[in-house]
C-alpha cells in the first residue's frame, strides 16, 4: 500500500466496506444490517461496528429504525442525479471564484497537487490517487475564500464519498481523471472563472457518468450523461 493513503480506524474500515457494499448492490435497500453478525464478520466487537453505521446513516446510505436495528437505506437514481447535480453547481462555483480569488500560493499549491498526481496514475496507483483526488477538490473549495460555501460543499461531498470513489473502478477513469483536472486547473490558474467554473461542472457529470458505469456494469445506456 502507498505510504500517501491514510491508515484507517476499524471503523472506517468497515464504514468504507459496508458503503461499498451498498453502492455496489451487494447489500440491497431494506436488508436488515445486524452489529453482531457484521462484528463477527470482521472479528472485531460491536463498538467500531455502531460508529460505522452511526457515520453511514449520516450520509443517508443506512436508516436506523426504533427497535428495528438499522437496515440498508434506498438511494434512488433520481436522488443521486439530484445529489450529483446540487454537487456540481457548488463545486463549480468553488472553482470559479478560486479563479478570481486564489493567492499566488494557493494556486502553486493546486497546480503542484495536480502534477504530483500525475505520478500516480502512471503507476496506476487507485488508492493514493483517491487520496491526493480528495486533496486536490478541497484545495479548491478553500480556495474559494469562502468558509460557508466551503462548509457546504464538504458537506455534500461527505455524502457522495462513496460513490465518488467507485467511478475509479472503472477502466482508465484515473487517467481521465487527471486530464479532467487539468482543465480545471489551467482555468483557475489563468484567472477564467467562467471556464474554471465550466470545466468542473463537465468533470461532476463525467464523474455521474462513471457511477453508473460501476453500479449498471451491464447496462449500455449508462454510458449517457447524468448531469447537465
Amino acid at each position: 500500500m502507498s505510504s500517501a493513503v491514510t491508515k484507517l480506524t476499524k471503523a472506517q474500515s468497515i464504514h468504507q466496506a459496508i458503503a461499498d457494499d451498498i453502492v455496489h448492490g451487494r447489500l440491497a435497500p431494506g436488508m436488515a444490517l445486524d452489529e453482531t453478525v457484521i462484528a463477527a464478520t470482521y472479528g472485531v466487537s460491536r463498538t467500531p461496528i455502531r460508529e460505522a453505521l452511526r457515520q453511514l446513516e449520516a450520509i443517508g446510505l443506512v436508516e436506523g429504525r426504533a427497535r428495528r436495528g438499522a437496515v440498508v437505506a434506498d438511494v434512488t437514481e433520481a436522488a443521486l442525479d439530484d445529489m450529483f447535480s446540487v454537487m456540481a453547481e457548488m463545486e463549480a462555483l468553488c472553482a470559479r471564484w478560486s479563479a478570481l480569488s486564489m493567492t499566488s500560493a494557493e494556486r502553486a499549491k493546486l497546480d503542484a497537487l495536480h502534477r504530483s498526481a500525475a505520478s500516480l496514475v502512471s503507476r496506476g496507483d487507485r488508492e493514493a490517487y483517491i487520496g491526493i483526488n480528495n486533496r486536490f477538490h478541497e484545495a479548491i473549495y478553500q480556495g474559494s475564500h469562502n468558509a460557508f460555501l466551503t462548509d457546504l460543499t464538504l458537506s455534500v461531498r461527505k455524502r457522495l464519498a462513496p460513490f465518488r470513489r467507485a467511478q475509479f473502478e472503472t477502466l482508465g477513469r484515473l487517467a481521465k481523471s487527471h486530464r479532467e483536472h487539468d482543465a480545471v486547473v489551467m482555468a483557475i490558474l489563468r484567472g477564467d472563472a467562467e471556464r474554471a467554473g465550466a470545466a468542473m461542472r463537465a468533470h461532476l457529470a463525467l464523474v455521474r457518468n462513471s457511477v453508473d458505469a460501476v453500479k449498471h456494469p451491464e447496462d449500455p445506456s449508462a454510458a449517457d450523461l447524468r448531469v447537465d
